[in-house]
């Protein structure tokens, strides 16, 4: 747990301590010391807020991709406009919450974060819908995207970029499950990405989705 205020961190322990399936190993006021805890600890994920002294939660989160962490992210915070929501994505972060969300909302996150999916705010999850809308359409049947991609990879990599799961991604393009996992791995493989993080960034940095 990574938060600059003692009162929010010192809660946020004890709620987190109280749910089923939680186990808090540690926490940290600034993001020096929240690299030097993760390195230290090796958690599964760290609740990251965003604006701290030193080295914001965006640096913390860029350095432990670059690190290549195992350990996933995601963000709490009370900044939730779209510039701070993005660079946090974009930085690696597999989850977006504000603090007015639930102890449930929290530990929900935690899980799902953890087993390897996105999970954001319903208000960030609706942003980035309403920018996937002013991606321009996939390129026509029969024309290569970018590194190969084929408009239903393109398709499938827009949505995953805007927080879908796969079960959500199967029941808006009316494919079955073991289809999207199929889309997925060649997605990884055609952009050389280690994961959906890593897809994410790939779609922004190719303009296949906008902030």
């Amino acid at each position: 747990m990574v938060d600059d205020q003692t009162v929010v961190r010192e809660g946020l322990v004890t709620l987190l301590g109280l749910l089923s399936g939680i186990r808090v190993v540690g926490a940290a006021a600034d993001g020096d010391t929240a690299l030097a805890e993760i390195a230290r600890l090796d958690p599964d994920v760290v609740l990251l807020d965003l604006h701290m002294p030193g080295r914001s939660g965006i640096e913390v989160a860029e350095e432990l991709t670059r690190q290549g962490c195992r350990t996933r992210i995601v963000v709490l915070t009370t900044y939730s406009d779209d510039d701070w929501v993005f660079a946090a994505l974009r930085a690696g972060a597999r989850g977006f919450l504000t603090k007015d969300a639930s102890g449930e909302e929290i530990a929900a996150a935690i899980h799902t974060v953890r087993e390897g999916q996105a999970q954001l705010d319903p208000s960030v999850q609706r942003r980035l819908l309403e920018a996937l809308d002013r991606v321009p359409p996939p390129a026509p049947a029969g024309v290569a995207g970018p590194d190969g991609l084929t408009p239903r990879e393109t398709e499938v990599l827009r949505l995953v970029a805007a927080g879908h799961s796969n079960d959500e991604i199967a029941e808006l393009l009316h494919v079955s499950r073991a289809t999207v996992k199929t889309h997925l791995n060649h997605l990884l493989a055609k952009t050389a990405s280690r994961d959906r993080a890593q897809l994410v960034r790939y779609a922004y940095r190719t303009g296949l989705a906008l902030p």
